[in-house]
């Protein structure tokens, strides 16, 4: 099975120093809802795993995550794309949860509901949380330049062999060819 987990704001959408707290504030960053479809369309299977700490702050709740959620998934749809699951951690940035990134219970959870090992599975991230997270069950870390990404790509804890992307799209170019 080829799959493939991709973080979601900063890296499908655009990000906010604010949140993303309502579905009117999702906005998909250019070519990267084609590029998942792209990624279908080569036999990828495609899973979202990201951090939602609005929820644990009381921000937004679970109705409008779930509607955030659907609003991507319905706009992926109309371009032929589609996820195969979306994973989330809700809980607030200081909680001791284990599926808050870099923490890598999110990528656990894939890994057993998928039934596979994560080894050399790409994780696309503009944070180094994203990156840690997927490099601690043997994902290979994709960096991408949207969203933290310029930032990111300056921090000296980058993970080893990270290999840096323009965005999604480009990601996907590699990865399909």
């Amino acid at each position: 099975m080829k799959l493939i987990v991709l973080d979601r704001d900063g890296v499908i959408n655009f990000d906010s120093d604010h949140f993303i707290k309502s579905p009117e504030e999702w906005r998909p960053i250019p070519g990267s809802l084609e590029a998942i479809a792209r990624l279908n369309e080569s036999g990828w299977r495609v899973v979202v795993a990201s951090n939602q700490s609005g929820v644990g702050r009381g921000l937004f709740d679970m109705d409008t995550l779930n509607a955030i959620n659907e609003k991507m998934t319905k706009t992926l749809a109309q371009v032929g794309g589609r996820l195969d699951a979306i994973f989330f951690c809700p809980h607030a940035a200081d909680s001791t949860c284990d599926c808050r990134k870099p923490k890598p219970g999110m990528f656990q959870q894939i890994a057993e509901r998928f039934n596979v090992d994560m080894r050399g599975v790409p994780v696309v991230g503009d944070s180094l949380r994203d990156l840690q997270a997927g490099v601690a069950v043997g994902c290979t870390p994709f960096l991408v330049l949207t969203g933290k990404g310029v930032k990111t790509q300056a921090d000296p804890a980058l993970p080893p062999g990270t290999q840096i992307f323009p965005d999604l799209a480009a990601v996907a170019a590699q990865l399909t060819v």
